[in-house]
């Protein structure tokens, strides 16, 4: 189970690595949502992961520990406002700058028509 869940995370790292190498802001706006999720996942995980246990003290002997799922939901909505935040930056550039590209200049190649 340990080993599953840490190949996913580290899937969505390698991932979201590689999308915000990319030139064009969707997909580096797409790298850095996955890098938020396996962050969350990591933030998640730090509790320990464990089965069949309660959420709320006073139903069992065993619980879970309740800060990594307040720490993920937090990083939740910031991650949910962060990714606004980075598209409308990604939309004012592309009104501002005629074109999706991160650094604002078109390669020689997308000019010619050879993407």
């Amino acid at each position: 189970m340990e080993l599953l869940y840490a190949s996913c995370v580290g899937l969505l790292v390698a991932c979201g690595v590689f999308l915000i190498l990319r030139s064009r802001t969707f997909p580096v706006v797409l790298g850095l949502t996955m890098l938020s999720y396996a962050v969350n996942l990591f933030l998640f995980s730090s509790g320990r992961l464990s089965l069949n246990q309660a959420a709320v003290l006073g139903y069992s002997s065993d619980y879970a520990d309740p800060l990594p799922q307040a720490l993920v939901l937090t990083a939740i909505v910031i991650g949910f406002a962060m990714t606004a935040f980075v598209v409308i930056l990604a939309i004012r550039g592309r009104a501002d700058l005629g074109n999706d590209h991160v650094n604002g200049q078109v390669p020689e190649k997308d000019k010619k028509g050879k993407a």
